[in-house]
């Protein structure tokens, strides 16, 4: 049941960076990481569209968290770039090639052998504060320095490391959120006494202003595909310090993984490039915004 609903909360996040990268694309440049993206953002339903989705999302993760381990429910997340590329195939009317199959086979594969052979299992219900400050201090440090890096390089890269910053945030709100949803079940008197529920908003709120503003720094590929990789490789590392995750890495298993794995970046690395997703783009003088491209024969698309 934890794997079916985070295949789907995948699928709701896939769509859903669509919508807010629609929303934010034609924003001024000069409002990247400010409270003006969010204004513009504000201005199109199609942006609150994709927050919506962002809900929907968050509620089926919550619910798969709740029966599953961090380190088996994140790594799922991968999945959100292959329903990327099925989205813009149809948003697009573009014909799946051998780069999409290939890359769609080599992610679902890797991680699908991942899961098999480390075996997700063990982990406790309540971390100790200690774990949880020398996460927040970790987490902290790693966002501050990939979001100074999104104001450097070109666009390409600033959405890669914006990207990085908010998937590194969207890791701590899923280790919040499974540590909520045990707080849920003991009760909902003290839940809202507890620290947890309000450092999972900030996290997510943060995590949502930083992703904004990589979708709007560059090419929704730079973007999804850092978000697709940082978060779930940051949450296994969370689980397994926080919540004690245990993955079996005994004999073989270990090199194995370690292939699996370097098989999912490198399927990520594939579907990224795809020119579905790469070149999804109008005619703009930037040449990276989503627009809707009109069947043969027909007339001009929109601009």
């Amino acid at each position: 049941m934890a794997y079916a609903l985070a295949t789907l909360a995948a699928f709701a996040n896939a769509l859903s960076a669509v919508f807010q990268r629609i929303g934010v694309q034609n924003a001024p440049s000069d409002t990247t990481m400010s409270w003006a993206l969010m204004r513009h953002a504000f201005r199109h339903f199609i942006w609150f569209a994709g927050l919506a989705l962002i809900g929907v999302g968050f509620l089926l993760q919550a619910v798969a968290l709740r029966f599953g381990q961090l380190t088996s429910v994140q790594p799922i997340v991968t999945t959100e770039l292959l329903f990327l590329v099925l989205i813009l195939g149809a948003w697009f009317r573009y014909r799946l090639t051998w780069r999409e199959w290939t890359g769609a086979l080599a992610a679902a594969g890797g991680l699908a052998t991942f899961l098999v052979v480390s075996a997700p299992g063990g982990g406790i219900a309540t971390p100790t504060m200690r774990s949880w400050t020398v996460v927040f201090v970790a987490v902290g440090g790693l966002v501050v320095a990939t979001a100074a890096l999104g104001f450097t390089g070109p666009r390409w890269f600033r959405a890669s490391m914006f990207g990085a910053s908010g998937a590194i945030m969207f890791a701590l709100a899923a280790a919040l959120t499974k540590q909520f949803t045990t707080l849920v079940t003991e009760g909902w008197g003290h839940v809202f006494t507890n620290w947890v529920p309000y450092a999972l908003l900030a996290s997510g709120l943060i995590g949502l202003f930083l992703i904004q503003s990589s979708f709007h720094a560059g090419p929704i590929t730079a973007s999804q595909a850092t978000l697709t990789i940082v978060d779930p490789l940051m949450s296994v590392a969370i689980g397994i310090w926080l919540f004690h995750d245990h993955l079996d890495t005994a004999q073989w298993r270990l090199p194995v993984e370690l292939a699996a794995s370097v098989l999912v970046i490198v399927g990520v690395i594939v579907l990224s490039q795809s020119p579905l997703v790469a070149g999804a783009k109008d005619e703009s003088s930037t040449g990276d915004k989503l627009a809707r491209q009109p069947k043969r024969g027909d007339g001009p698309g929109p601009t």
